[in-house]
């Protein structure tokens, strides 16, 4: 579906999704096939398929993701394997949709001289619909706090920018993020205030603070868009900080009608054994309002679209003029 075509008021739609490497089926440790086929397929029967689909948790080539690759074309990475499920999807489906991608790599774990273990990074998938007038796909921001301990060994984050613009209309900046987890030895165990301490690591902090940088500094207007795997739970600091340096909104509470701590436990967006966590944002510039967040739903919801796919869900959204 072209982009004139969808509600007046909605000028794109979009979906951040940690897909776990396309690895939930053998709990992370190891990629398929099947795993990758299926979120493809799903994204595939939304009606209308998203504009822009910004991803986390990637792979390119690695130990890990062996069994999702085809053994016959050593040229193709698991990016480029979703981009031909995913068209193949959309033709199955009747979908006129299709997408453009580009990846940003992150980190690669590997001995020298041998095949990397794994590697990760983030994937954004546009329409041809839109114009992408920009990109950093060849240079993304490193936002990573690495502190004084073995700094070598820390995993990269990375933010992507994307600039795209609709037919007939000004451009908006999307940017996709997957913040770090907080630190262990500033936030020691799992566990601070009797909840989880997801978004109160003081590493989080100062990579929060190199991503409201590089967002202020790219944007070219209010009419922006951040979203991703913040690692951080609603009301917490990572969060408030996001939301106070950029001056941007979190649209979640008011459509659902519940406070960001409300948010925590009842519309959860990532789960860890029976641990359930809504660290999954999507945060908006002036310039931009949220329509709805249709295919969108907690996870754990037997019987959601999403479910049993990832460790994460996806958050799935139109967004309009502010």
């Amino acid at each position: 579906m072209a982009v004139e075509s969808i509600d007046r008021r909605a000028v794109l739609r979009v979906m951040s999704y940690n897909v776990r490497y396309f690895a939930h089926s053998l709990r992370g440790a190891g990629s398929t096939r099947g795993c990758l086929r299926t979120i493809a397929s799903t994204i595939a029967q939304l009606d209308p398929p998203p504009h822009l689909v910004g991803l986390q948790e990637v792979e390119t080539r690695s130990l890990r993701s062996h069994f999702s690759l085809p053994r016959d074309r050593p040229e193709l990475t698991q990016f480029d394997v979703l981009l031909e499920e995913l068209e193949g999807a959309l033709e199955a489906a009747g979908r006129p949709m299709r997408y453009s991608g580009l990846y940003f790599p992150a980190h690669v774990y590997q001995v020298p001289g041998a095949r990397p273990i794994y590697t990760t990074g983030l994937g954004m998938l546009i329409s041809r619909d839109l114009e992408v007038v920009l990109h950093n796909e060849r240079s993304p921001h490193d936002i990573t706090h690495r502190g004084n301990t073995m700094p070598s060994l820390k995993q990269s984050r990375i933010c992507a920018h994307v600039r795209v613009r609709p037919p007939g209309g000004p451009s908006i900046d999307v940017f996709n993020t997957h913040l770090s987890l907080p630190s262990w030895k500033d936030t020691p165990g799992f566990f601070t205030r009797g909840q989880p301490n997801m978004g109160y690591g003081p590493n989080q902090a100062q990579e929060v603070s190199r991503l409201v940088d590089f967002v202020d500094d790219r944007r070219e207007s209010e009419r922006f868009v951040v979203f991703g795997d913040f690692n951080a739970l609603p009301g917490s600091p990572a969060y408030r900080q996001v939301i106070d340096q950029l001056r941007v909104r979190d649209p979640f509470p008011g459509m659902t009608g519940l406070s960001p701590l409300e948010l925590r436990a009842e519309w959860p967006t990532a789960g860890f054994m029976h641990l359930r966590m809504r660290l999954d944002h999507v945060f908006l510039g002036a310039g931009l309002d949220a329509v709805d967040f249709e295919d969108s739903h907690p996870f754990g919801q037997v019987g959601g679209k999403w479910h049993g796919l990832s460790d994460h869900v996806p958050l799935v959204g139109r967004l309009g003029s502010g």
